[in-house]
């Protein structure tokens, strides 16, 4: 019987076109992380504490990254449409040139949603063990991680604004990428 369940569960996520499942694997339990201090725009202090109360989705990046360049409309697109008081596109990047250098990119790539934060390379990486860039954290109202996506995605697929919208409705459906 549950061999027949976990195939029909199987061959409905296969059978889902790629865009409407989520990019992103949950856990089974939220997991606790390290918040790595960074700045805003405007030089201002802050941390993941700062977003408590919000779902965020935390996104590692560089300039100098294809992958991170490439998806970053994405997350510009998603922070329009689901950003607000219950949820936050964090794209926090670790570029060695600064706030010039990624108010240049943002400014190129024409970038209008996502708010501008830098932090230290090597600090953010360690803080949330992310071992390669883009890494992507699924974070809860709590500050505790959902999930983790390590390299591109397409974030503002129908499948990804679902799962995002289920969170923010408090829904705790876990979708997981095959």
């Amino acid at each position: 019987m549950k061999r027949r369940q976990f195939m029909t569960g199987a061959l409905a996520l296969v059978a889902t076109p790629a865009m409407a499942r989520p990019s992103i694997t949950l856990y089974a339990t939220p997991r606790e992380i390290l918040s790595p201090s960074f700045v805003d725009a405007a030089g201002r202090a802050l941390t993941l504490g700062d977003f408590r109360g919000r779902i965020v989705l935390l996104n590692i990046w560089a300039t100098w990254c294809p992958p991170c360049r490439e998806e970053m409309p994405t997350l510009d697109r998603l922070q329009a449409r689901l950003g607000g008081e219950d949820f936050a596109v964090v794209a926090l990047s670790v570029d060695a040139g600064g706030l010039p250098a990624v108010r240049q990119f943002y400014q190129q790539a024409g970038l209008r949603n996502l708010a501008l934060y830098l932090g230290d390379q090597t600090r953010t990486t360690l803080a949330v063990g992310a071992y390669g860039i883009p890494t992507t954290l699924l974070i809860d109202r709590q500050g505790r991680e959902l999930g983790r996506k390590v390299g591109p995605a397409q974030w503002d697929s129908a499948g990804n604004v679902a799962l995002v919208e289920d969170l923010i409705a408090g829904g705790n459906r876990v979708l997981q990428e095959t």
